[in-house]
């Protein structure tokens, strides 16, 4: 057998644990261990057990168990409940009002927390009642939920954008400046889609009664559920935009922030810090064994050649740079149909990454694309993670099948943000470098 064959061989037998239901971290880490082991015998356990340890030896991973501390919070302590409440009195009177603040709320939401589970579930006990109280179409609902819920893993303070920066040396700064460009514009799209169904088909997602709307002073006072979020927004990405602070610093003062604005609130509990701080552990816990898995199997498919195998492959595909990035990215996409973005990142960013960069695509837009990538990822049937964040949190009469068909149209203005990145990169570049000079 060539050895250019091994490669091939350990992505098939991942896939083959991945339809068996082996969880993916253990996946990649047992093809590792195995071709490892036979291959190279005893002494290539020792190149896994350097891979682990690299990849976990890396201090700015401290933020991420920090964000998703602050993101259970902030949760928890009905700060979601606030912001929606305020932004639908100011936009209720519209067309599709409630939908358009459920994109906005969603946004805000993933500034200061940028963990998806907490979005969807959040936007989803909270929103969706609302909706279906006003008779929006349940399609448009369940879809700007997902769509609203998600963009918190595009808005900084992101948990991808820490990982992507961990493995390739991106700038995490960098990534959170051209995030939130990327972030705002893909709202703005999904907002405009909303707009105009609401337009084209008003009894789809009707006005709010005039009875039902509210007055301009209480339209002011619920901006007071506004403020405090904001600050801890400004506190967090304008102490790591402006160097103040690194991304890890930043998580602490925003995980103190959110226990602080709790305080405020006086809505924080002992019960509450104590079930934040057990799901922060269950959630960080498997991103670290994915990542020990990844860094794993990235070090022998990186030893048998597969890099190296790739590299040839797309230097002599026809069409050029573009064809790669257009094949990377249907890649990228068909993997997030199956796994979960974490896995995504260890697994195809350090073979994809250096190849997209050495044909000409610049390091940081890369990676920006990549994480708007991860954005359909979430959305992308059959196992898009917040399909199954929304329907734990739907009554009976929703269906996935109903989840599954509100995802499709949100998912196609994903496609149309890449494609306008790719055509117009000033879109995601102009902010990192108004800001950073990068």
């Amino acid at each position: 057998m060539s050895r250019e064959t091994y490669p091939l061989i350990m992505f098939a037998a991942l896939f083959v644990l991945l339809t068996l239901g082996a969880p993916i971290a253990f996946s990649l880490a047992a093809v590792a261990i195995v071709f490892a082991f036979a291959l190279w015998g005893g002494g290539g356990l020792n190149l896994l057990v350097s891979a682990a340890w690299g990849s976990m030896n890396n201090f700015i991973i401290v933020a991420i168990p920090l964000f998703i501390y602050m993101a259970y919070i902030l949760q928890k302590t009905n700060v979601v409940e606030d912001l929606y409440e305020a932004i639908y009195k100011w936009s209720g009177g519209m067309r599709g009002g409630l939908a358009v603040a459920t994109i906005a709320v969603g946004a805000i939401l993933g500034a200061v927390s940028g963990v998806v589970a907490a979005g969807v579930i959040g936007l989803g006990l909270i929103g969706l009642p609302q909706m279906k109280k006003h008779n929006y179409d349940k399609t448009l609902s369940l879809g700007s939920v997902l769509a609203g819920g998600t963009l918190g893993q595009l808005i900084p303070p992101s948990t991808n954008m820490v990982l992507y920066g961990c493995v390739t040396g991106v700038s995490i700064g960098s990534l959170f400046a051209g995030g939130m460009s990327a972030g705002i514009f893909l709202a703005v799209l999904y907002i405009v889609y909303i707009i105009v169904r609401g337009f084209l088909n008003p009894d789809m997602c009707p006005a709010l009664p005039p009875e039902e709307r509210a007055s301009l002073r209480e339209k002011i006072t619920s901006l007071r559920g506004v403020v405090l979020p904001f600050l801890l927004i400004v506190v967090v990405l304008g102490s790591i935009l402006s160097g103040m602070a690194t991304p890890t610093e930043a998580a602490a003062f925003g995980a103190g922030g959110a226990m602080l604005l709790g305080l405020v609130k006086k809505r924080l509990t002992v019960e509450i810090i104590y079930s934040s701080c057990y799901e922060t552990i269950l959630v960080s816990s498997m991103v670290g064994w994915t990542m020990i898995g990844a860094s794993s199997f990235s070090a022998v498919f990186s030893g048998l050649g597969g890099n190296t195998l790739i590299s040839n492959i797309a230097a002599n595909m026809p069409g050029g740079a573009n064809a790669v990035f257009l094949v990377s990215a249907i890649f990228i996409f068909i993997l997030g149909m199956f796994l979960e973005p974490n896995a995504i990142i260890f697994l195809a960013v350090p073979i994809l990454a250096p190849i997209l960069t050495k044909l000409g695509f610049e390091a940081l837009w890369v990676g920006l694309v990549f994480n708007v990538l991860l954005q359909c990822a979430y959305l992308s049937p059959p196992f898009g993670f917040s399909l199954f964040y929304l329907r734990g949190c739907t009554p009976n009469d929703t269906t996935i099948v109903d989840i599954y068909r509100s995802s499709v149209p949100f998912l196609a203005i994903q496609i149309i943000c890449v494609a306008a990145i790719f055509i117009f990169p000033q879109i995601v570049l102009w902010l990192p470098r108004f800001l950073l000079g990068t």
